[in-house]
């Protein structure tokens, strides 16, 4: 197993260039079936998510070739067979694949998705969307076969605002007869992103950003160009570096409304920003003031930073509190945290951290993405060093990680 080593306690300063959004990425790939041409997506970043999406893609025996940050998928190619569960269970987007199989095949047979430990992640969403398009649902043995003779138009109440679930259904919609209307839809940009991916095929969606989201069913989708819009979570994962340990440290390639809800806490906290059209400058404090943040969709404060910021919450003189209201297991980062000397209590889905603590390098693990971004965090403000096993979970979705900190002044490096 991989591993990152992480000598603390180093100024942070120079530009940290943020790669495309890999919660867009990792929808856009799959979402290229229900192409009947070429689509070329830029501004892709280079993880191991959509490497996991293209195995997929040419399993499939679509052709996908990449250049630089730039893919061309033709899936005029692909057989629609059972995506198998060694494949399958590598992420959790890989259930995008389910539903545009659907919407372009009305059959698709593959196995329960994968992706990190943080909780209960059902699908049950997706699934009730299926099913009120007119899909025949049957699950055995973890692998579901998903099955319509034709799909129409209908109107589908989300139970909760969920990013998978709006666009699965707005994936198995676009080719559906009549009008779908997504109701309680989510609202985060990265569901934006996909909507103008699909309108640039020749689709019809309208709404997409807001609560309710509206889509006409068209006969075919052609060829386009889209780009990735900038990850949000990776840029408010290098603020809080900043924040951390950094000196007038530049986050550029940024869309700031996209982080406004970190940033005012930030803000909140005492940590002195400059925000621009497309660039944030961050630098470290001496004295934090403690905050309470609550997790919730989109624009509210993301479920991804929540762990991250955990980390620098442990620098705030006094209690902050924090409340996760998406996944019940996404405190396993705190254990670990406290191993390096910080004082947080779990309290069911809140957590009190009580500061300032000073954290001491050790051996830690990433049990899961954004916890390994927290570990990473807090190695970084660390005296001594630490070592992070199980790194791979990093290596999903966060871009030449190593090398975007080691520019700017960490000394970081990742062992085989």
């Amino acid at each position: 197993m991989a591993k990152i080593i992480i000598e603390g306690n180093h100024v942070l300063e120079g530009t940290i260039e943020i790669s495309g959004a890999k919660n867009s990425a990792v929808a856009l790939v799959p979402a290229s079936i229900l192409s009947d041409g070429k689509v070329t997506i830029d501004n892709i970043p280079n993880i191991s998510d959509i490497k996991a999406l293209n195995e997929i893609l040419e399993y499939l025996g679509a052709t996908v070739e990449r250049k630089d940050a730039t893919i061309t998928i033709d899936s005029s190619t692909i057989e629609n067979k059972e995506i198998p569960e060694k494949i399958s269970k590598k992420l959790r987007a890989s259930y995008y694949f389910m539903s545009a199989l659907l919407g372009k095949y009305k059959k698709v047979e593959m196995f329960f998705p994968g992706g990190c430990k943080i909780g209960s992640r059902p699908i049950d969403q997706t699934l009730k969307a299926f099913k009120l398009l007119g899909a025949n649902v049957v699950e055995k043995d973890n692998k579901y076969i998903i099955t319509a003779d034709e799909l129409i138009g209908n109107t589908i109440y989300l139970d909760m605002p969920s990013v998978g679930a709006t666009i699965n259904t707005i994936l198995a919609s676009c080719k559906a007869k009549g009008t779908t209307i997504i109701g309680n839809a989510a609202k985060e940009p990265e569901i934006v992103n996909v909507a103008t991916f699909l309108n640039q095929m020749g689709a019809h969606i309208r709404g997409a950003g807001t609560s309710e989201i509206t889509i006409e069913g068209v006969d075919k989708l052609g060829s386009c160009y889209t780009e990735v819009i900038p990850d949000r979570i990776e840029t408010g994962t290098y603020l809080i570096a900043g924040a951390l340990m950094g000196n007038n440290l530049r986050i550029e390639n940024v869309i700031p409304d996209h982080v406004e809800s970190l940033t005012s806490k930030l803000i909140e906290m005492g940590v002195p920003l400059i925000i621009k059209p497309s660039t944030i400058i961050v630098s470290k404090v001496n004295h934090l003031k403690p905050v309470n943040i609550k997790t919730l969709g989109y624009p509210g404060f993301p479920t991804d930073l929540q762990q991250p910021i955990t980390t620098l919450l442990t620098k705030c003189s006094g209690k902050s509190t924090l409340i996760e209201t998406i996944y019940e297991n996404r405190f396993q980062n705190v254990f670990y945290l406290n191993k390096m000397g910080a004082n947080i209590d779990i309290k069911g889905n809140l957590i009190e951290i009580n500061g300032p603590s000073k954290l001491v390098g050790t051996q830690v693990t990433a049990t899961d993405l954004r916890a390994g971004a927290c570990l990473i965090l807090a190695a970084l403000s660390a005296t001594g060093t630490t070592t992070i096993n199980e790194i791979e979970h990093v290596l999903r979705g966060y871009e030449n990680i190593v090398e975007k900190l080691s520019n700017v002044g960490a000394k970081i490096s990742l062992v085989e």
